[in-house]
Order: structure tokens, then C-alpha cells, then sequence
């Protein structure tokens, strides 16, 4: 498998927690704060698009693990920053260490592990 993605690679993206990410629009909760479904989301895919323009159109890569703590509520209105970082790269598994920040709060942390795989064969799979 030839592909760029290599350790210390990094990303940011944002997300306006609404209505519609809440806790309670998810059904983990009751309240009208990001809620940690959500949460795992924008992680996810924050890691995600930092590696989708390195790989060849053929590969994609699947989430496998999340391990993460949610650490405070977020109102309705903040604006998120997600940011991860490569900190491993075994063959096809990647290794991202993952934060999501309130303006200068820390909201969650933690790790999410993916693995690049040929799309086609993925899908042959199943």
C-alpha cells in the first residue's frame, strides 16, 4: 500500500453545536447540550479528513476504536474546535490522538484508531 499519511500529521475543524447535535435530538440525554455521540462524530471524522486526499482513490479508511472522555457540556450557540494528530502508524492502522475544545476549554480527549482498506474488498466482505 503506497500512501503520505505518516505520523505528526494534523487537523482542525470546526462545528456550531445546534438543535440538531444535542443530547437530546441523539437520545443519550435529556438536556440541550453536544452530546457525546456527537462528540465522537466530529472526532471521527476530523481524523478522517486529515488522511482522505493522501490515499489513492481505491483506499478508504474505517474507524475501529474510540476511547475518549467526555469532559464538560457545551451550550447550544459554542463553537467547537476539533483537532487531532497522528501519533502512530503501523502498516494500514493509524493511530489519532483527538481534543475538542469550547474556546479554551477542554471538552473531551482521548484516542480514535482507523484503518486504511481497499474499498472494493471492504465491501466484498460483508
Amino acid at each position: 500500500m503506497d500512501h503520505q499519511v505518516r505520523r505528526g500529521i494534523r487537523n482542525t475543524q470546526k462545528i456550531l453545536v445546534t438543535g440538531e447535535n444535542t443530547a437530546r435530538c441523539f437520545g443519550s440525554g435529556m438536556v440541550d447540550v453536544f452530546a457525546t455521540p456527537a462528540m465522537v462524530a466530529f472526532m471521527e471524522t476530523t481524523a478522517m479528513n486529515s488522511i482522505h486526499p493522501l490515499l489513492n482513490d481505491e483506499f478508504t479508511s474505517v474507524g475501529t476504536e474510540v476511547n475518549i472522555k467526555h469532559l464538560r457540556a457545551s451550550a447550544v450557540g459554542h463553537e467547537l474546535r476539533c483537532d487531532s494528530v497522528i501519533t502512530e502508524v503501523t502498516g494500514n492502522k493509524i493511530i489519532f490522538e483527538v481534543s475538542v475544545w469550547d474556546e479554551d476549554l477542554l471538552v473531551g480527549h482521548g484516542l480514535h484508531t482507523r484503518f486504511i482498506v481497499n474499498r472494493e474488498k471492504f465491501m466484498s466482505q460483508l
